[in-house]
Formats: structure tokens, C-alpha cells, sequence
């Protein structure tokens, strides 16, 4: 079954949709931007490379919920992008017969100002964009983000990467239907298991 749960998966970037302006507030020059990324811009460096994935939706439905959950598989590979300032990274889930299910391409950037990350996710299967925010804490990178499920019911989902290793790593998403006050915790569980220290493009 292609679990609805798999199709959002991941969180994005958001593109800066207007030039930077020409003066600031007070009627000076505007400080130019950085050229040279922060040592903050290494946060998400745990993530380039080639990754295989265990992937555990949360059951739902009673067949499921007796008979388990269907086998997904996946892979994970990131790259350095964006002069230092990012990563690129492209995510594929399949069924336990190797269908595909979910293809997802995450654009991620270290926002100087912002002091966090803005992050895009092209859906690729199903032509939709989703923009995301990202900090990293307590050896976490924790995402938020909103969207609109099959259902066409507005979600807000919060996402934690946590237990990272040299060889791996989990990832855990939750999701609300009321604007954070409960949480649908686990919709998503992955945990990854690095296959090589990069990942061809």
C-alpha cells in the first residue's frame, strides 16, 4: 500500500523571493551579504553521503494495524551546494518490490540573519513544493513546516533528526491537525545506515 504517510517525508527551503534592498532602515548602505559561509553552515554536514533506509510508517487502518505496516526501503544521498552555505539532497522510497512510492529533492541553506536554516522540498511525484525551517539543538536538527494532506486537511508537521553517527542516524516525523496544541506523533520513523561517505549525482 503507498502509505500516505510516506509522501511527506521531508522538509524544504525556502528561496528568497525578492532582491536584497539598497538601503537599510535608517537610510544608510545596506550590509552586504556574507560571502564566506558561518561554521554554523556545517550543521547538516551529517547528512552528505549515500544512505540505505529502513522506513516505518505509522500504521493506519485496523488491516494494517493487525497485519503490520507494508515494507518500504529507501535511499538517502546529499551533496555539498551552494558555496558552502547548504546542501542538496534527494530522497527515494519504494515498496518491498522496489515500485516506487515517494521522490522527494530537499534544497538546504544556512540563512546568516535568520541564524537557522529555510529549506524547499520538491515532491517530485506529485509536482507540489514544500517550505520548511530548520535549527539545529542539543545535537538535533529539528524541522517545522505546514502542508495540506490527501485529504486536503492542513497539517503542521514538526521533524527531528537525532541519533546521529558517523553510520547513521533517525528520523522521526509528528504531525498536527490543529495548529500544534496535539500532536500524531511517529507518522513516519527512518532510520538510515551510510553506505558510503558520498553520494553520486
Amino acid at each position: 500500500m503507498r502509505a500516505r504517510s510516506t509522501i511527506a517525508v521531508c522538509a524544504l527551503i525556502l528561496i528568497p523571493a525578492a532582491a536584497a534592498a539598497q538601503h537599510d532602515g535608517a537610510g544608510g548602505a545596506a550590509r552586504p551579504p556574507a560571502h564566506t559561509p558561518p561554521r554554523e553552515a556545517a550543521q547538516y554536514d551529517f547528512l552528505i553521503g549515500h544512505w540505505e533506509l529502513a522506513v516505518r510508517p505509522q500504521a493506519s487502518g485496523l488491516a494494517q494495524r493487525i497485519h503490520g505496516t507494508p515494507r518500504i526501503l529507501g535511499t538517502w544521498k546529499a551533496w555539498r551546494a551552494f558555496d558552502g552555505f547548504g546542501i542538496e539532497d534527494e530522497l527515494r522510497l519504494v515498496d518491498g518490490s522496489g515500485n516506487p512510492l515517494s521522490l522527494t529533492h530537499t534544497f538546504r541553506v544556512y540563512d546568516v540573519a535568520a541564524r537557522g536554516w529555510s529549506q524547499t522540498t520538491l515532491d517530485v511525484y506529485r509536482g507540489r513544493f514544500t517550505a520548511a525551517t530548520a535549527e539545529w539543538r542539543d545535537r538535533e536538527m529539528l524541522l517545522t513546516s505546514r502542508g495540506t494532506d490527501q485529504e486536503g486537511r492542513a497539517y503542521v508537521s514538526r521533524t527531528r533528526f537525532h541519533d546521529i553517527t558517523p553510520t547513521g542516524f533517525r528520523f522521526q516525523q509528528d504531525r498536527s491537525l490543529d495548529d500544534g496544541r496535539t500532536w500524531n506523533e511517529a507518522v513516519l520513523r527512518i532510520e538510515a545506515r551510510r553506505v558510503a561517505a558520498t553520494a553520486p549525482r
